[in-house]
């Protein structure tokens, strides 16, 4: 269907059209006029993709002086190829409607280890060591190497790319990974540099979050994106925690040492170039008297990650002159080493501002804030100059300069916290030393100052005027959905207490009570014998899962849970919890039914939906609060608290009702599904907490059901279930129209779409 928004004719590739859709896309193209920034929160299950991609596609073809790129930033390849997916369906309904005049190219970027076919490279395990086997056949010295001694092993697929030079580009169209993968094989081409090298010229780019937040990988790949892009992070709730990561490193003692045979290694290499050809580190030397910033031209298959601070202004500056001869350079980094180990080497927790770590390192190392600042780039400088292609046997030092620059570099918005032990385990010595960020601000700062739009969007932005203090921007546009519903296919229950009437919670002081034990089974065993098909349990964390899991298998309880479903439970290794995921399917498939047990805030309460019958009932037990006496957190509480005015309290309940919220949204994918929410906690039946989940899920929570006890719940379960059996109009006829069609969107005047909007 097409249909006008103002000045702009939407071409949308389905007959039908939400209502949530479509004030989406007003609202989006409001922020898009404006040239400002919004935050959109609109619930799962409603086509949020394919609004945002057939709104900007669509306003670029409609304003083509203008012409803007999309960067989709996604958080997982799995998202990525979803994404892409709807894209080709859109662009193939473009193109029939206007002709070639719609074309557009659109790619996905990823890892080498995603996108390389060449066989021999892919035997490597693991990512680093891809990176590494790749730049071993692709480091432009090994190819001048191999031009004189055909024995040296380079890539055919990146020869035949170089070969191509001007010629290598990609057709329009749309290209999944596989795509890429497909047509690299068929022209014989590299399909990662052909990616990198066409993510310049296309009109929408998707992309992992790290490619823009990271600063060490955005250096690379984003450097060149123009301003008049529109950056779309998709799934944004957590894009906080993201940003933090981004520039946050830990520091081990097994960092330390392998740090110490990577130098050692550096060492061996440079006295073998000073007998065979000094000149090298002479020009090199030259090269950082005038500064960093000549080093900028480097063949792309040398391109290393960049520096991990904002590096504009440092390339400016020459290389201080203790560290530009290559062994100064290495004497300065075997003391901040020698340093780093003796801080280690504490009994008590420390806790550091960046600014008095610095003038330690200074007093006690003679290692001044400008060295530190270069380190990383002094770095990548001389493993260029060595020619050092296995870079994936240097991560250690890398990490080691990584911690300098960005110490170096920030005075505020960090801290350095050193402590002997795991506090969770506190008899097994494991010192670590972290710089820990706690400004999610400084990493995103400067893709809001770059782009003219940026789309923070999710179906868990609540309470969203949280993100913009958090974020440190100004949105021009933020809005929370709702879900327009033709019946009422989401309940959710606040479930206060067991049967025996005695209260249900896992705060600390009762978590390990017998009681709440129990009765959070006889829940799960109720439900499972009125409940169809699957149902999925989400813990706060993986030593609660374990413990009560223990307990329900000594007193029966699993045994009796076991006779209606089968058990399958997420672990830690991502091998064994796919396997877990594929059979928990098998068995919702084959009508058996199955209940899954999974941790909040891990990879299935992150990206795995439960739609259909994989998922009838989700119950949450407990909050998920963060552990409240880690180190870390209560520093950038602190923080928050200082620089924000975001009080401790607010911060932890918002941070533990998003990932809930996220969890029991992974039961209800489209309007035809259905599904039951159990939130079993006492705690979640105060306004408070309450408050802080979405609107969608608020406005089906009614006030009968915010204090229930077992029994109660069993009884809701059982009518909500019967009233879901029953056969219903799709579009909604009743009152308000839940499907809309073009006809109905040219029927409605302007007071019925504003109706609709507000």
């Amino acid at each position: 269907m097409k249909f006008q928004i103002e000045d702009v004719t939407v071409y949308f590739p389905y007959d039908h059209i939400y209502p949530e859709q479509y004030s989406y896309m007003v609202e989006l193209k409001r922020a898009l006029d404006a040239k400002g920034h919004c935050l959109l929160e609109m619930p799962t299950g409603t086509g949020k993709t394919i609004a945002l991609l057939s709104l900007i596609t669509s306003y670029t073809i409609s304003k083509p002086q203008g012409a803007i790129k999309l960067i989709y930033c996604t958080r997982t390849v799995h998202e990525m190829e979803k994404t892409l997916a709807e894209l080709k369906l859109l662009h193939n309904y473009q193109v029939k409607h206007l002709g070639p005049a719609a074309k557009i190219l659109a790619i996905g970027l990823s890892s080498r280890k995603n996108l390389c076919v060449n066989p021999n490279v892919l035997e490597a395990n693991n990512r680093d060591s891809v990176d590494a086997a790749c730049r071993k056949r692709t480091a432009s010295w090994v190819r001048a190497l191999a031009a004189e001694n055909p024995n040296v092993e380079t890539c055919e697929f990146f020869e035949n790319y170089e070969r191509a030079a001007s010629g290598a580009v990609l057709p329009p169209g749309v290209y999944t990974l596989q795509d890429l993968r497909a047509y690299g094989k068929e022209k014989g081409w590299c399909p990662y540099f052909l990616a990198r090298h066409m993510v310049q010229l296309a009109n929408v780019v998707v992309y992992s979050y790290q490619y823009l937040l990271d600063p060490k990988v955005a250096g690379i790949i984003s450097k060149e994106m123009q301003k008049e892009s529109v950056v779309v992070f998709d799934e944004a709730h957590n894009i906080d925690n993201v940003c933090i990561e981004a520039l946050s490193v830990s520091v081990r003692r097994q960092t330390l040492d392998g740090a110490s045979r990577n130098i050692s290694r550096i060492e061996q290499e440079i006295n073998r170039f000073k007998a065979t050809d000094a000149n090298r580190l002479r020009d090199e030397y030259k090269r950082l008297v005038n500064g960093l910033a000549l080093s900028g031209n480097l063949p792309g298959s040398d391109s290393w990650l960049s520096n991990p601070a904002l590096p504009d202004d440092i390339l400016r500056e020459a290389v201080p002159g203790n560290i530009r001869r290559a062994e100064h350079f290495l004497h300065v980094l075997r003391r901040l080493l020698q340093y780093l180990t003796v801080r280690l080497d504490t009994e008590n927790v420390e806790k550091e501002s960046p600014i008095s770590f610095v003038a330690s390192i200074n007093n006690q190392a003679g290692i001044d804030q400008k060295t530190l600042k270069f380190c990383y780039d002094r770095l990548h400088s001389l493993m260029l100059t060595l020619e050092i292609t296995d870079t994936d046997e240097f991560l250690h030092v890398q990490t080691i300069c990584d911690f300098a620059t960005l110490v170096g570099t920030y005075s505020r918005g960090f801290s350095i916290i050193i402590e002997p032990f795991d506090e969770r385990m506190p008899h097994i010595p494991d010192p670590v030393l972290q710089l820990s960020c706690h400004d999610a601000s400084l990493a995103i700062k400067p893709v809001f100052d770059r782009f003219q739009s940026v789309v923070i969007t999710s179906g868990t932005l609540s309470p969203i005027d949280l993100y913009p203090r958090l974020l440190n921007f100004h949105p021009v546009v933020s809005r929370s959905f709702k879900m327009s519903l033709t019946r009422d296919c989401i309940c959710p229950m606040v479930l206060t207490r067991g049967s025996d009437q005695l209260p249900v919670s896992t705060k600390f002081d009762m978590r390990s009570d017998p009681g709440v034990v129990r009765n959070y089974g006889k829940l799960l065993v109720e439900m499972v014998s009125i409940v169809p098909d699957g149902i999925v349990c989400f813990f706060v964390s993986y030593s609660y899962m374990d413990g009560i899991i223990n307990t329900w298998n000594e007193s029966g309880l699993l045994k009796e849970i076991m006779q209606h479903k089968l058990v399958f439970i997420e672990t830690q290794d991502v091998v064994e919890t796919t396997l877990a995921l594929d059979n928990y399917r098998r068995a919702c498939d084959c009508g058996r039914g199955a209940v899954f047990f999974s941790v909040a805030r891990g990879k299935v309460a992150e990206g795995i939906d439960f739609d259909r019958h994989y998922g009838r009932l989700v119950i949450m037990f407990g909050v998920p609060f963060q552990y409240t006496l880690s180190k870390i957190l209560l520093a950038r509480l602190e923080y928050l608290r200082d620089t924000f005015q975001i009080k401790e309290g607010d911060f932890l309940t918002f941070d533990a009702l998003r990932q809930a919220a996220q969890c029991v949204g992974r039961v209800i994918r489209s309007k035809a599904d259905y599904g039951m929410m159990i939130f079993a906690d006492k705690r979640y039946s105060r306004h408070d907490k309450r408050s802080k989940l979405p609107g969608w899920i608020l406005s089906h929570l009614r006030d009968a059901h915010l204090n229930l006890s077992t029994d109660m719940a069993l009884h809701i379960a059982r009518e909500f279930l019967r009233k879901m059996a029953q056969p219903y109009d799709k579009t909604g006829s009743s009152g308000k129209k839940t499907l809309l069609s073009q006809e109905d969107l040219e029927k409605m005047d302007d007071s019925g779409k504003q109706a609709m909007l507000y």
